[in-house]
Order: C-alpha cells, then structure tokens, then sequence
C-alpha cells in the first residue's frame, strides 16, 4: 500500500517534471521566413478583416495580453503617438488579444487608438503564430511582434518587447530611421 507521503511526493515530482512541458506547449508557430498565415478575426467594430487585405503593404502584427492594462496601454499608445510615421512608409498595424470586439471598442476609444485591433477570442491564430505560450496561455496570448514584409513574409520576430519603446524598434527594424524624434531633438537645440 503506497503511503500518502509517498503520493504526495510522486504527485509534486511529477509536477516539476510536467510544468515545463506544458508550459512550452504550442510554441511552435511561424519563423522568419515563412510566408505569414493569412487569417480572418473581427475588429473592433466587429468587421472581418484578413491578413491578406493587406498584402502590398507592411504589416506590423502585434499580440498583446489584455485591452486596458498598463503595459498594453503603453505599448499601445507609443504606436498610437508614432502612427504618422508609419502611415508615412505605408506600414499597418494591427493588434492582436483575446479580447472581445466590444472590448476592443472601448479601449480604442478611450486611448483614441488609430489602427486595427483584433478579437482572437478562439486563440487559433495566437496558436497558429506561436503566441499561445506559457502558463497563461489559457488567459493571454505572448506578448510579441511579428514584422510583414509587402509580399507577406515574415521578416522579423520580436519575442521580447519593450513597451516603452516597440515602436520606435519596430521602425528601426524595417530599417526606417526615427525621422519624427531626430526632428524634435533639432528643433530643442535651436
């Protein structure tokens, strides 16, 4: 007969064993290189919008945890405040959470957010992208940026990002100089 110490032990064993595991589960997704998947996932006024509506065109693919929270907020807004530029070099942005299209509404609204946000409420293309990862999978997509070139190929994965600052790298990596910022620093010196 096994004793309930001897059960708990193999229990929580097999925990540390199996953790891991499952917390690297579904990782697998695009890489760079790789055509990006084409999908349909609503918006925030709940219009179906597909990737390859905008094939010509750089995508700018970012998924993110939650509407309204504070590093989403951030990083949102830093694309918001940086948009002309990227309208400039005809560079989309779309935003990717499990969020609802209401939900979605709601936080472009009151961040007056001017690009595409998307409802991935089956998670199918945070699995299909490799953003359904980690212990919060279940609740949260990854937060990572996937850069599209205009033929609809993966040309850069940020898997770490910094909310402060993603949209100036995301430029930086397109290999499109910071021309708004280099302006307001020529303009304090004068």
């Amino acid at each position: 007969m096994v004793s309930i110490h001897h059960w708990l032990f193999t229990t929580i064993m097999a925990g540390f064993v199996l953790m891991p595991m499952l917390a690297f589960a579904g990782e697998s997704g695009v890489t760079v290189g790789d055509t990006a998947p084409d999908f349909t996932l609503a918006d925030q006024d709940g219009k179906p919008r597909s990737l390859s509506e905008f094939r010509g065109k750089k995508v700018v693919l970012y998924f993110y945890p939650k509407d309204d929270t504070p590093g989403c907020t951030k990083e949102a807004c830093n694309f918001r405040d940086n948009i002309d530029l990227y309208e400039k070099h005809d560079i989309v942005v779309l935003g990717v959470s499990y969020d609802s299209p209401e939900s979605h509404k709601k936080f472009a609204e009151k961040y007056h957010l001017p690009f595409i946000l998307l409802a991935d409420t089956t998670k199918a293309v945070a699995k299909q992208y490799g953003a359904y990862r980690g212990l919060t999978r279940f609740l949260f997509p990854k937060r990572m940026t996937f850069l599209i070139d205009e033929t609809g190929t993966v040309i850069h994965i940020f898997e770490q990002v910094d909310v402060s600052n993603h949209a100036r790298e995301v430029l930086q990596a397109f290999g499109i100089e910071d021309t708004l910022n280099a302006g307001q620093e020529n303009a304090e010196q004068e």
